[in-house]
């Protein structure tokens, strides 16, 4: 059962998605009420694609799919973390590991 959870005036709610074994946090991506149902129904990453106004799983081209082992929401319930079993080499549409591979000096 999915709690009552805050999503923003989209209808969108932010899911930091961490891998679960080296706790690294790989990306952010944003989900709706379907596509959050679809992530529980099928155990991998759904997101709704902002730019493009459509669902897109995590690997569905690059085939480096996430396996959802946990999904966790905050204390004011408008976040969601979502640890996975990264399955391929990067999260990341760069080609990198994470999405966050850069740093402010």
């Amino acid at each position: 059962m999915i709690p009552e959870l805050k999503y923003n005036e989209q209808g969108l709610i932010p899911a930091i998605i961490q891998d679960m074994g080296s706790n690294d946090v790989l990306m952010l991506g944003y989900m709706n009420k379907a596509s959050l149902e679809k992530t529980i129904q099928t155990g991998k990453t759904c997101f709704w694609s902002r730019s493009r106004q459509k669902f897109w799983t995590k690997g569905e081209t690059s085939g480096n799919i996430q396996l959802v082992k946990e999904i966790l929401y905050d204390c004011d319930e408008d976040t969601l973390l979502i640890k996975v079993e990264q399955k391929g080499t990067c999260a990341c549409h760069t080609g990198s590991r994470t999405c966050f591979y850069r740093s402010i000096k």
